[in-house]
């Protein structure tokens, strides 16, 4: 089972630097120029262009990212929201990262919201468009290298000290977004041996750090390390190198412990029950499954089923009783075993033409068990040659077959 591993003991985590870290550890710059490209396009952007360079800090080799930005900042939450939407929608992005970069997005903004206590607010620190950048392109290579596939540790993060300048003054860290955050998903956080002045773990670093981890250790995990990558902060520090440190790994394959919730409903709308269906999986659900039946006193009833890990128990329950009115949910402990799988991008040739086409590929014990299309690039595809999609996945189905086989 393939492993990643977050390691901000060391000097914490920011957006950029788990970006920069990501991008060391895959050698993927194209993904995040496209990312910057697609960001220069939103109609309040006069200017987006990112330089990622190899420095050593302290010794150490990194990456860096280096930004250049002139902006119309977006203040309002549903503008900032609206503008990773229209970025996502360009780059046709998965639902998968779409719902997960929105639920980090919205963590953020509900972090403000608690500390002013005002949903009218104006957003300062997180209102750049930098903020949409670190985010998407954090949980596009996640994604696209398989690494929300697998298990994903981190260690507790440095929080750092001292006081820092906000848009409401001096105020001493960590940031008040950032304790909302490391409230709300109970995040242990710990404290560098070495006198700091410095904010070490910043609001957008935890969100995203918070919605990927699935278990946070003291320790790295027992695993067998195949690579490592280094990402640099944008301060030069005295005593300590600025840097974020990446491992992938491998792991013997284990049975995963999951939670099954389940529950029946006989007396709300069908519209509620797909606004349900979306909100599960925007809070964290891995799969989610409604199914028509008959219940008590003959009543057609849906029978709700929720996937999810032990992580997230407590939010799936509360959503549930929540969006439905249900008086009880059943909780099932349960194991299963999953194949390892990541996103590729090959070319295919369809009608004389070559097209990019992402394909996710799946491995068990080091064996190819399947090899599938992303739909939106098989509907891109379709559209172009406007042919219908089913004919066009059978011919793209066939060419993947001829690569695999």
């Amino acid at each position: 089972m393939r492993v990643l591993l977050i390691d901000p003991k060391i000097s914490g985590i920011s957006g950029d630097m788990l970006l920069s870290a990501l991008i060391d550890l895959t050698g993927d710059f194209e993904t995040v120029y496209k990312i910057a490209q697609a960001i220069e396009e939103l109609d309040n952007c006069e200017r987006f262009k990112v330089d990622i360079r190899e420095e050593r800090i302290k010794g150490i080799r990194a990456k860096r990212l280096y930004m250049e930005i002139v902006e119309d900042r977006l203040k309002n939450p549903q503008d900032l929201k609206g503008a990773m939407e229209k970025v996502i929608d360009r780059l046709e992005l998965s639902g998968r990262v779409r719902d997960l970069s929105l639920n980090i997005l919205e963590d953020l903004i509900s972090a403000e919201m608690r500390v002013h206590g005002d949903r009218n607010i104006h957003l300062h620190e997180i209102s750049s468009l930098d903020t949409i950048f670190d985010i998407l392109g954090c949980i596009t290579l996640l994604e696209r290298h398989g690494y929300l596939d697998g298990k994903i540790y981190s260690t507790p993060p440095v929080l750092g000290g001292g006081y820092i300048q906000g848009e409401h003054g001096i105020l001493p860290v960590p940031a008040p977004s950032t304790l909302e955050i490391l409230c709300k998903y109970r995040i242990k956080y710990t404290n560098p041996p070495y006198t700091t002045n410095f904010e070490h773990t910043t609001p957008t670093g935890i969100a995203i750090l918070a919605n990927v981890v699935d278990e946070i250790l003291d320790n790295y995990p027992e695993m067998v390390p195949l690579k490592v990558g280094y990402g640099g902060g944008s301060k030069s520090l005295e005593d300590i190198p600025n840097i974020l440190r990446v491992v992938e790994g491998e792991m013997e394959e284990k049975m995963e412990g999951i939670v099954v919730l389940e529950t029946n409903v006989d007396d709300i709308p069908g519209e509620v029950v797909g606004h349900l269906y979306e909100t599960l999986f925007k809070r964290g659900a891995r799969e989610v499954f409604v199914v028509n039946g008959i219940g008590k006193k003959n009543r057609p009833t849906y029978v709700i089923t929720v996937i999810t890990d032990y992580g997230n128990l407590e939010r799936m329950v509360e959503t549930l009783m929540e969006e439905t009115g249900t008086l009880g949910v059943r909780i099932k402990e349960v194991y299963r075993v999953k194949a390892e799988r990541r996103i590729e991008e090959w070319s295919i040739n369809i009608e004389g033409r070559s097209y990019r086409c992402r394909v996710k590929v799946s491995y068990y014990k080091g064996r190819l068990i399947n090899a599938k299309p992303e739909y939106e690039d098989v509907k891109r595809i379709a559209e172009d040659l406007n042919k219908p999609l089913r004919l066009v996945l059978k011919k793209i189905e066939r060419e993947v077959f001829k690569k695999v086989s």
